[in-house]
């Protein structure tokens, strides 16, 4: 595998917490998820807030912002980015999500991967779907969308016929998935993640992407934190699961979203 390049992010020194999260998935039929978004971003105790990826189901453009629940989210980010900073690193299913939309929400945009500096130490952050070098349909499929030509000719169509697309890429992933049980979902390649970490000089790795949240030593010294997916609108009553990973000078901590008071 290929080096990556990696950004860097230095936090002011006054910082004392930053959390992270992944996975929220919003579109239309995620209210309740939009909702606990919305009361943790208001309430955290928290200086920063970074969204390593996939806060929206789909994002077809960021001239999607102005109507549905792509509206409801982009005004809950911009009131809590006028209390806190909030950062966004694009996910595989909101790549799209571009200046002009971060922009108007006074966001931070977080290239994939960063080097967070903070608290005296280097942690590494990336959405994680680069590394899951196994599934190879997937590779493939990203690197396609993820070309300047693909984009420009995506974004060049009209909205509603970019959502026709997303709907129908979208129900061939949940096909694929459906297909296959959870223990042989991609993850992330050990060897690949152990090279980016030494490559950015740093033990601590944290990604999303997988939706099987765990922190486990990778190698002797090297250690990466999963994050959670949010799911609060599952059908039939099935339990709420989200979490959000807290660093502060002490390490770093799993702690539930914070509540509204």
């Amino acid at each position: 595998m290929m080096g990556a390049t990696f950004a860097e992010f230095n936090a002011p020194a006054s910082w004392q917490a930053i959390d992270f999260l992944s996975d929220l998935h919003l579109d239309d039929e995620t209210p309740r998820a939009l909702a606990a978004l919305a009361a943790h971003l208001r309430n955290t105790p928290a200086d920063a807030v970074f969204i390593l990826g996939d806060l929206f189901e789909v994002w077809v453009g960021d001239d999607a912002r102005h109507e549905g629940a792509e509206a409801a989210c982009a005004a809950v980010l911009t009131d809590a980015a006028a209390q806190r900073t909030i950062g966004f690193m694009a996910g595989n299913r909101d790549f799209l999500v571009g200046t002009e939309m971060l922009t108007a929400c006074g966001i931070v945009p977080l290239t994939d991967p960063t080097v967070l500096n903070a608290f005296g130490q280097r942690l590494l952050l990336t959405h994680g779907d680069a590394l899951c070098l196994a599934d190879l349909d997937y590779q493939r499929f990203r690197a396609e969308v993820r070309s300047d030509e693909w984009q420009r000719n995506f974004l060049a169509q009209p909205l509603a016929e970019r959502r026709r697309v997303a709907r129908h890429i979208r129900e061939q992933s949940q096909q694929h998935k459906a297909a296959q049980s959870p223990d042989e979902w991609a993850d992330v390649d050990t060897a690949a993640a152990l090279q980016w970490m030494h490559q950015a000089n740093t033990p601590l790795m944290v990604h999303g992407h997988t939706h099987r949240p765990s922190s486990d030593v990778m190698a002797l010294g090297f250690t990466r934190h999963v994050l959670s997916e949010w799911s609060f609108d599952a059908p039939g009553g099935a339990t709420a699961r989200a979490d959000v990973l807290r660093w502060t000078r002490s390490g770093l901590t799993r702690v539930a979203p914070t509540p509204a008071p």
